[in-house]
């Protein structure tokens, strides 16, 4: 029998489903007794034949170039992974990033706000094959795993560490995509069978959205008018994710949500306008939020500043071609 939710917990479920008890235990257990997930890959590379894993049916929104496998198979540990075949993350984090497979730019400019540790980025240069991937990540200690990854799977791109603040001063208006995977309370990481205490507490939320509401704020300014922005989280609050958006589109009349066909199934229930949610108790990975705005901004893209770039860039990695 599975205990009562924590009340922190239980708060949450009923907010989410304030009319269904089925569901806020449905919620609840699935944080509480997590079960095992099926693991996802991301082929940088053609896949080789014959298949290294077995692999399960694809969701209809999945793309081509991702692979779901069975809860045991362990990817990160073959010979493939660290020959940079493919990139490893959970099947909820490749669902947040469907939204970019909407944005019909050819070869834009894409800004990774919080890249770290680059599973965002890898499918930014999966998805929209960009002519510039900026791939910054805030946190100094957090360079090394990105810069790592994504060389280790031959992204290129050039990798930065700037404060959102620093991004919006020299980038205004430079970029066609912007993604914001944003830090936030990390609810998720239950559905995974970890433990982050504090992680419902009003305190702890409403931290984080105060920092996620500072960085998107300086995120939209990045983007050109006529680009996108992307937001995702790993987290369930509707503070952190909705409420987020509500905000920032009174902040920016400009945005328009953008509708994504193929994440209609998984529409927020508890929002007015498009934005897409996958819930731990439905078996389709940990958990996330995501949304897609077009900026409808008039006026012109500025120039990237290329001196800047290069005073600043950490790493700039190169598409090496791959050995046969």
């Amino acid at each position: 029998m599975v205990a009562a939710p924590p009340r922190f917990l239980a708060k949450l479920a009923a907010q989410l489903w304030p009319d269904d008890p089925q569901a806020q235990d449905a919620f609840a257990t699935a944080l509480q007794t997590p079960l095992p997930s099926a693991p996802a890959i991301v082929w940088c590379r053609d896949r080789p034949e014959p298949s290294p894993f077995p692999v399960l049916p694809p969701y209809p929104w999945q793309p081509a170039w991702v692979d779901r496998l069975p809860p045991q198979v362990q990817p990160g540990r073959h010979d493939y992974h660290a020959q940079g075949y493919y990139y490893c993350m959970d099947v909820s984090s490749v669902f947040a990033g469907a939204v970019l497979g909407a944005i019909p730019i050819p070869e834009p400019v894409v800004v990774d706000v919080c890249a770290a540790p680059g599973g965002k980025a890898v499918l930014a240069w999966r998805y929209l094959q960009p002519r510039l991937l900026l791939a910054n990540e805030p946190i100094g200690k957090r360079l090394g795993m990105l810069v790592g990854n994504l060389r280790r799977c031959r992204v290129a791109g050039v990798v930065l560490c700037q404060d959102s603040q620093q991004l919006a001063t020299h980038l205004a208006h430079t970029a066609d995509v912007v993604v914001v995977d944003a830090p936030c309370s990390g609810q998720s990481l239950l559905a995974k069978g970890e433990k982050n205490p504090g992680c419902f507490h009003p305190l702890t939320i409403r931290k984080n959205v105060n920092r996620q509401r500072r960085i998107l704020a300086n995120a939209v300014r990045l983007v050109k008018p006529g680009g996108y922005l992307a937001y995702m989280t790993c987290t369930y609050s509707p503070q952190e994710n909705e409420e987020n958006c509500r905000w920032l589109m009174t902040q920016y009349p400009g945005l328009q949500p953008v509708v994504v066909p193929d994440l209609a199934f998984a529409q927020s229930h508890v929002a007015e306008f498009p934005c897409y949610r996958c819930w731990p108790q439905a078996g389709m990975g940990a958990g996330a939020f995501t949304c897609l705005w077009h900026v409808r901004r008039q006026g012109a893209g500025a120039n990237l500043p290329w001196s800047w770039l290069a005073q600043v860039a950490v790493a700039r990695l190169e598409a090496k071609p791959w050995e046969p």
